[in-house]
């Protein structure tokens, strides 16, 4: 199998090939240089704060990774919990943007500030200039995408969204750390035009559904309707129902159920560039 590094080189050597303009390259380290310097997953559901540890790191500022999760408070799943709140603890699992513009402001004690901009409902932007634009004034970005959208044919529904810096964009190729990635402009951009919502396996919902489970539960919170409007007990019962069909009906592979997160770019900057972020305006909403 062909060794990481030298599959991204490769595509990085081929997008060189085609007709670049100035405004499509920009690049925070070369790909020797972000194998070398990358941090790699620091625990469980903390993508978030493994890619503020490259952040700081990019913009100068060196902080223990574990100094940077408790910043970020990375949340964990409740995998041993009654199936209502196992859900509830998977729709909020890892951090949020905000969390991580507020965990890198705090371990960095004030240094680096962040701003973050949606891309859901979609925006009228070429997203690879304008990443090549941020890079070149300073910017560090980092995707806050849903994995589950933009999976290549064959490949199994990932469970979770994820967090990761981006440390270059050539033209339609945007490169990316944790892990060490290359994917094309349309993948991305695919990946930030998502609604806050995630998918749970059928198998992950069946086996912790038991006969006690209080299943109106999951209707019933007051700090977020999505869940009643969702219909996720409904969801739930449908699947549990299915149980009891031939087994060669077609049945839920999911359920879907709110997510805290959503899809965008976040631009991280040092606290004197602050005035940049903030003279900037969000892309305009596609019709």
């Amino acid at each position: 199998m062909e060794p990481e590094c030298e599959r991204i080189q490769r595509v990085s050597d081929e997008k060189e090939q085609d007709q670049e303009g100035p405004d499509e390259e920009a690049m925070l380290w070369s790909i020797q240089e972000a194998l070398e310097r990358q941090t790699l997953q620091i625990g469980a559901s903390a993508c978030g704060a493994t890619a503020v540890v490259d952040v700081l790191k990019a913009l100068g500022v060196d902080v223990a990774p574990e100094e940077v999760d408790r910043c970020v408070q990375t949340r964990l799943r409740r995998n041993e919990s009654p199936l209502p709140d196992y859900l509830l603890s998977w729709s909020e699992a890892g951090a949020t943007h905000t969390q991580l513009i507020q965990g890198a402001e705090e371990a960095s004690t004030g240094k680096v500030v962040g701003r973050f901009f949606h891309f859901h409902p979609r925006r009228l932007v070429k997203l690879v200039p304008w990443l090549a634009s941020w890079i070149r004034k300073g910017a560090v970005p980092v995707a806050t995408m849903n994995m589950q959208l933009a999976v290549p044919e064959g490949e199994e529904v990932p469970d979770a969204w994820h967090h990761q810096l981006i440390f270059g964009v050539t033209s339609n190729a945007v490169f990316m750390t944790n892990p060490l990635d290359v994917v094309s402009e349309k993948e991305l951009h695919q990946r930030l035009c998502s609604k806050s919502v995630l998918l749970i396996r059928r198998d992950d919902v069946l086996q912790r559904l038991t006969p006690d489970c209080c299943l109106s539960s999951l209707s019933e919170s007051p700090s977020d309707l999505r869940w009643k409007t969702l219909d996720v007990e409904g969801q739930v019962r449908q699947m549990d129902l299915e149980e009891e069909q031939e087994p060669d009906r077609p049945k839920l592979t999911h359920i879907t159920i709110p997510a805290a997160y959503s899809s965008g770019i976040t631009l991280f900057t040092q606290r004197h560039s602050e005035n940049t972020l903030c003279g900037s305006t969000t892309p305009d909403v596609a019709n």
